[in-house]
């Protein structure tokens, strides 16, 4: 995992320290154990739990580490929030309204109307006095670089894209019109609409010498980071969601969507149209066939087609048989 100063992001609204938290969320918490009064200084995940954070613990996750972390651990889990030997616990039966109080009371985001950048209108496109782009890169007509946006060497930015949230490593082209660190897709199916979105804090990270095409989304993450690899070639109209991890040398064809939190191995081929449903495993060297569905975890070295996505030797023999039977 790739640490990131959130700050630069998103800056922070309010500070507070973990008894005042806890007093402030009352009306959601069942249960509860604070032993220590600390400064908040961030929000982490399960995935990299930091000392002196808030960590929200969805159903059955837990810590990638020893449960000794110092942090203020919040559950909707209760055996999870019993078994814990953490020191300072919490637990209440609605994880996301109680993470979009919290969120939306420490950091100013861009889904917050009290959000402010400050931009120069350089050559023709809007610049972030809070952004970082190295003078080698060319930036198009109509362009947006947001607060916090770094990009490297010999970069190439077409025209009208939009760049936001995110960390773009060098030699990196970004075709027209596409879009990158916009907020991910987070809601609550019980508690929708506009003001109650679960504010995205995670940025978009693309490393060395990707290739992104046209009218592209890249979502950044909820809290740590969306992540395209080295060396990647994305075709034009590819929507990749929050929290997905793609390792180097991905070639993914147009109109190709990625579902949230899918984490996918090197050496991906996957074609036009292709979707993966949220929260997969996707193995290394995998090929996957246009217009296929995948919908459960891959192993290495697969090739895939059809919906649900399945072994392509497998899946031509179903349609061979079924034009035998007279599908068409």
């Amino acid at each position: 995992m790739i640490n990131f100063n959130r700050f630069i992001f998103y800056p922070i609204k309010k500070k507070v320290n973990s008894t005042d938290l806890s007093e402030l969320l009352n009306d959601y918490i069942t249960d509860k154990l604070i032993s220590d009064n600390f400064l908040i200084s961030d929000v982490s995940s399960n995935i990299n739990p930091i000392d002196n954070t808030v960590i929200f613990l969805e159903k059955k996750n837990i810590l990638n580490q020893k449960d000794n972390i110092n942090s203020l651990l919040i559950f909707d889990d209760f055996d999870n929030y019993n078994q814990s030997k953490n020191k300072n616990k919490i637990y209440v039966k609605n994880l996301s309204a109680v993470y979009h109080k919290i969120i939306n009371m420490i950091f100013h985001h861009e889904d917050d109307i009290d959000f402010e950048d400050k931009f120069n209108f350089i050559n023709n496109s809007y610049i972030s006095k809070f952004s970082k782009i190295h003078k080698s890169t060319k930036i198009y007509n109509n362009c947006v670089i947001g607060r916090g946006v770094t990009i490297g060497k010999n970069c190439i930015i077409k025209n009208n894209v939009v760049i936001k949230n995110s960390i773009i490593g060098d030699n990196v082209i970004i075709g027209d019109n596409s879009s990158l660190g916009t907020t991910g897709f987070g809601f609550d199916l019980k508690n929708m609409g506009a003001s109650n979105i679960l504010p995205q804090i995670g940025i978009v990270i693309i490393d060395d010498n990707v290739r992104i095409g046209s009218n592209c989304t890249i979502d950044r993450a909820k809290i740590d980071t969306t992540y395209i690899g080295k060396n990647c070639m994305i075709d034009n109209l590819v929507h990749i969601a929050h929290n997905v991890q793609i390792a180097n040398n991905a070639c993914i064809a147009a109109q190709t969507g990625i579902s949230g939190s899918t984490k996918i191995g090197s050496n991906l081929i996957a074609g036009g149209q292709s979707g993966f449903s949220g929260h997969l495993k996707i193995g290394d060297n995998v090929t996957v066939a246009a217009k296929s569905g995948v919908t459960k975890n891959i192993s290495d070295k697969s090739v895939v087609a059809g919906f649900p996505a399945t072994d392509i030797n497998k899946w031509k023999k179903i349609i061979i048989n079924q034009r035998k039977n007279g599908h068409k």
